[in-house]
């Protein structure tokens, strides 16, 4: 008896456009990323505004009664001639008086003492600054020229108009104009930028 072998049944081939559909390389899809752009950067703010200096000069010293006080009258060097009128005290009252009339005492008082001190080390004042009002108290400083620069130092204004009044030539005496505008606080300017007045440099005494 003779065994049959079943006859093998050939596989169909698969269809070409299959082939190269399944074996072709896929292409990545390409994202498009939108960048915002940067954001602008806010303008600097505004600078401060700059005081306006005022040539100051000292009118009077005197003492009405009843008042213990004597007052000082400052007038602008310039039209419209306005007047900044402060108490002080009996003592700065007298050695104001006294240098504004370059009157020299027998033994050198504090003030022509520190100004003699101010010559030996070569310190000049500049200016003498009248830069803001608190609780109806000025505010002053003294600008300087020192051999390493120059220096502003905080003091009375009482102080301040004798030195500048002591110096050999007399230094300006400089007040902000918001001084004679405001009756109220004045609160000072602290920028370096505000240096000179606008008239230009004071002169510097030798």
């Amino acid at each position: 008896m003779t065994d049959v072998q079943p006859e093998a049944t050939a596989e169909p081939a698969p269809d070409a456009d299959v082939i190269s559909e399944t074996t072709a390389p896929v292409a990545e899809a390409q994202v498009e990323v939108e960048i915002e752009p940067a954001a602008p950067h806010p303008p600097p703010p505004p600078p401060p505004p700059q005081p306006v200096f005022r040539v100051m000069d000292v009118e009077d010293v005197s003492m009405d009664l009843p008042s213990p006080y004597p007052s000082v009258t400052l007038v602008e060097a310039e039209p419209p001639m306005r007047l900044l009128v402060f108490p002080v005290g009996l003592p700065e009252g007298t050695a104001m008086a006294q240098a504004l009339r370059r009157m020299d005492s027998r033994r050198p008082m504090t003030h022509e003492l520190f100004m003699h001190v101010l010559q030996q080390v070569r310190i000049d004042v500049i200016a003498l600054r009248l830069v803001g009002r608190e609780e109806g108290n000025l505010l002053a400083e003294l600008d300087l020229m020192a051999p390493a620069g120059r220096v502003r130092v905080d003091c009375r204004p009482s102080d301040g108009i004798v030195l500048a009044l002591r110096m050999p030539v007399p230094a300006p005496i400089l007040a902000d104009e918001r001084l004679l505008e405001e009756a109220g606080d004045v609160v000072p300017v602290t920028d370096d930028a505000a240096d000179d007045p606008p008239d230009g440099d004071p002169p510097t005494a030798p």
